[in-house]
């Protein structure tokens, strides 16, 4: 919709330069006025408000409205929209056909890309996220942070950017020791091959045994420092034993990300940018950015960017997260210089970020402007918070599992086994991910959230199962449809869609490239998943108001057509936000 809404933002500009005179000091442009969707649909298509303008004008907004319209009257124009004024606003009717024509144009043509803004073409973003430690399995927390950063790496790249998605793992810290050390105290040589479990897993059941420890065993978390300067200084088989449970750990991680459908373009490792971070803090030493304690400790003072204090390196010399995050953040410029990169990272690291941006700012890279927090919020279940250490953390495998479980005992219910046949399993595991996904993306990044894995199953309303029912549904009805059709193909006509479900279908439709581009410009996908649902809506009132079957063969011809343009829509924008699209379900 936004050509329409430009156009007339043009119009309604020269109207109004038309009725200041050509010796305005100061003509007004397109850009200052103001478009809106009337509240009702009878209205018209765009409203423009005309408040702004009644002062210079010395007239009322209604008189004002009056005037324009009179304007408009006397230029030329041929597109056969209609406009009137309705107190204070110019409301402009569009000409549905001329619509429905140039929407058809693109939509239907398959090789020509539809809904692309273009609006980062010739950027280079690079997109962090998950950053999993590899003292533990995914959890709960993970899948919302993985699927925000997929979800919003495909959605920049359809606005046209060049996207590089990276993948931090600590691997390395005194969280990996405690696995390491409960492991090396009580494991006897179990591997997860022998113990018949998934190797992050089997990983992840050490730190929660460490946990165990150290409340019965005050000398546990001394011993775990200790297990971390042996890590620091090379000690031949505290390494060895670091590189077998982070393989361990690392495999059984990739192996979930297979299963929802994140990949990565590369991946960091702690362990191998710490040091670049450590001599990067020590040259700040040097410059006099840094300082040492009397104990050793070397700390930066932000107070005068209205910060705090923070250590950089401990006075053993070992590294925090900060010192890892300067390492990597310059390692990654070197290795593929960005315009941007956006961290997604749970809204508890905000502090954190802060402080790496001004730190990197204060070593004179340029680049450390376009650095952007993707903040998000955290996931809690009706039991309540997640804890790792304890083993109360919701685990994504088991998640998933238990999705797939739910959905389908929903396909049997509905009495889809047979019809589904031997797909069934891998319908009801794409029906969890689409569940799962579109209830972790549906609200604003910024909000906490509850995840209720009941209510993200439901096939009606705001849920990931209802898009992909419409997607199958839309589907069934463009196969069934074309073979019941006996009075020929008919010819596909965009002018005989006038009706008002047929409308307000087409300007949704129209919209999907601004919806695109705003969640890209927002880095918010919540907004694309929004639109999709919308979309869904006005496609089913389509449906229910305007018959296919029985209509006469050329509209029919046409609604199909519509049909299929609409599922073009959804499927290409149910990818985006990491929602399989399903044909049958």
């Amino acid at each position: 919709m936004r050509i329409y809404r430009e156009y007339w933002k043009g119009r309604v500009a020269a109207a109004l330069n038309t009725l200041l005179g050509e010796f305005a000091a100061e003509p007004i442009r397109p850009s200052q006025v103001i478009a809106e969707a009337p509240p009702q649909p009878e209205l018209g298509d765009l409203g423009f408000p005309l408040f702004t303008f009644a002062k210079r004008f010395r007239k009322s907004p209604a008189s004002l409205a009056q005037a324009v319209v009179s304007a408009l009257d006397e230029a030329r124009d041929e597109t056969g929209d209609r406009y009137a004024a309705l107190g204070p606003y110019v409301n402009v009717h569009l000409h549905r056909g001329r619509v429905a024509q140039d929407l058809f144009t693109v939509l239907l043509e398959e090789s020509t890309p539809y809904g692309k803004p273009e609006t980062l073409r010739g950027s280079r973003i690079m997109v962090e996220f998950s950053s999993p430690n590899t003292n533990k399995p995914l959890h709960l927390g993970h899948l919302r942070n993985d699927i925000l950063g997929e979800s919003i790496s495909r959605i920049l790249t359809a606005c046209g950017a060049q996207v590089r998605k990276v993948c931090i793992i600590n691997d390395r810290g005194i969280h990996i020791c405690k696995s390491m050390l409960a492991y090396k105290e009580a494991g006897q040589g179990k591997t997860p091959q022998s113990e018949g479990v998934k190797s992050d897993h089997f990983v992840g059941d050490w730190y929660v045994r460490f946990h165990r420890m150290s409340l019965e065993d005050p000398q546990a978390e001394g011993r775990a420092q200790d297990l971390l300067r042996q890590w620091e200084a090379g000690d031949e088989p505290t390494v060895e034993l670091w590189t077998r449970m982070n393989r361990w750990a690392v495999e059984g991680i990739k192996e979930t990300y297979l299963r929802t459908g994140v990949s990565f373009d590369q991946y960091y490792f702690e362990s191998e940018t710490y040091l670049k971070g450590k001599a990067q803090v020590l040259k700040g030493l040097e410059q006099g950015l840094f300082y040492r304690d009397e104990e050793g400790a070397v700390w930066v003072d932000l107070s005068a960017q209205q910060l705090d204090k923070k250590v950089l390196l401990r006075k053993d010399g070992t590294s925090l997260y900060i010192t890892q995050d300067i390492g990597t953040a310059i390692s990654r410029h070197e290795d593929w210089p960005f315009d941007r990169l956006v961290y997604v990272v749970g809204s508890e690291q905000q502090y954190h970020f802060k402080v790496l941006f001004t730190i990197l700012g204060q070593f004179g890279f340029e680049w450390a402007k376009n650095l952007y927090h993707l903040s998000y919020g955290m996931v809690h279940l009706p039991e309540g918070k997640m804890k790792s250490r304890e083993g109360t953390v919701v685990d994504a495998d088991d998640l998933l599992d238990r999705l797939k479980d739910l959905a389908l005992q929903e396909i049997r219910d509905k009495g889809r086994e047979d019809v589904l046949g031997d797909d069934r399993e891998a319908t009801a595991e794409q029906i969890a991910l689409g569940a799962l996904h579109y209830y972790l993306l549906q609200g604003s990044p910024v909000k906490d959230m509850l995840f209720n894995p009941q209510e993200s199953l439901s096939f009606t309303g705001n849920t990931g199962p209802y898009l992909q029912y419409m997607g199958a549904r839309i589907s069934s009805l463009l196969h069934k449809e074309c073979e019941a059709r006996t009075e020929g193909p008919g010819t596909v006509k965009p002018e005989l869609l006038t009706c008002d479900a047929e409308w307000e279908l087409i300007k949704t439709l129209a919209a999907y490239a601004e919806a695109l581009a705003e969640a890209a410009a927002r880095m918010d996908p919540s907004l694309l998943a929004a639109y999709l649902y919308e979309l869904s809506k006005a496609f089913s009132r389509f449906y229910h108001d305007c018959p296919i079957l029985n209509a006469p063969p050329d509209l029919a011809a046409t609604r199909l057509a519509l049909a299929r343009g609409v599922l073009r829509v959804l499927r290409e924008a149910l990818y985006l936000i990491g929602i399989p699209f399903l044909e049958m379900m």
